[in-house]
C-alpha cells in the first residue's frame, strides 16, 4: 500500500481553509457596505439604519456558521463540527471514510449502521486538499481500528 497517507500527528484538524476564507471575507465585506450605506443615506431615520444594521449583523451571523465546519481528530476519537452541530465519536464507532467524486464532502459510515456527513473536508474549492485530508483520515481511522483488534466482517 505505497498509496497511504504518512499518519498525521494528533491532534489534527481538517477545516475548508479556502472555502472559510472566501465566506468569512464576503461576510466582513457584506457586513461594512451594508452598514455604511445605511450610514450615508440621509433620508434614513434612526431605526431604518439600525435595520440595515441588523440585517448586515445577520448575515454575516449565518456565512460564519457556514463557515463553521471542521473535522477533529485526536487519541481518543473524532469530533465532527457541522454547520448547527458537534458530534464526539470513538475511533471504534467510524467504520469508513468515504469521499466519491461529486460528494460535496466526506461522508463517515458509523457501526450503529448510519452515515454523517463531515462537512469539515469538503472538495469544493480545494479538491486536491480534500482528496488528501481524507486519505489521512481514513488512514487515522484504519490504524486505530488496527490497533483495537476491531475488525469488519459483518459490514461489507
Amino acid at each position: 500500500m505505497s498509496d497511504a497517507p504518512a499518519l498525521p500527528a494528533l491532534p489534527v484538524t481538517f477545516r475548508p481553509g479556502r472555502t472559510r476564507a472566501v465566506l468569512l471575507t464576503a461576510g466582513a465585506a457584506i457586513f461594512v457596505v451594508i452598514t455604511t450605506v445605511a450610514m450615508l443615506l440621509d433620508t434614513l431615520g434612526p431605526g431604518e439604519r439600525a435595520s440595515f444594521v441588523f440585517t448586515a449583523a445577520l448575515l454575516l451571523g449565518v456565512l460564519v456558521m457556514l463557515a463553521r465546519p471542521k473535522v477533529v481528530a485526536d487519541e481518543s476519537g473524532v469530533t465532527v463540527v457541522n454547520i448547527a452541530g458537534r458530534r464526539r465519536l470513538a475511533w471504534a464507532e467510524i467504520l469508513r471514510v468515504n469521499l466519491r467524486p461529486g460528494d460535496p464532502w466526506v461522508f463517515l459510515d458509523l457501526s450503529d449502521g448510519t452515515s454523517l456527513p463531515a462537512l469539515g473536508i469538503q472538495p469544493g474549492i480545494a479538491k486536491e486538499r480534500a482528496i488528501r485530508d481524507a486519505r489521512a483520515l481514513r488512514a487515522l481511522t484504519e490504524a486505530h481500528a488496527a490497533g483495537d483488534g476491531r475488525h469488519d466482517e459483518h459490514h461489507g
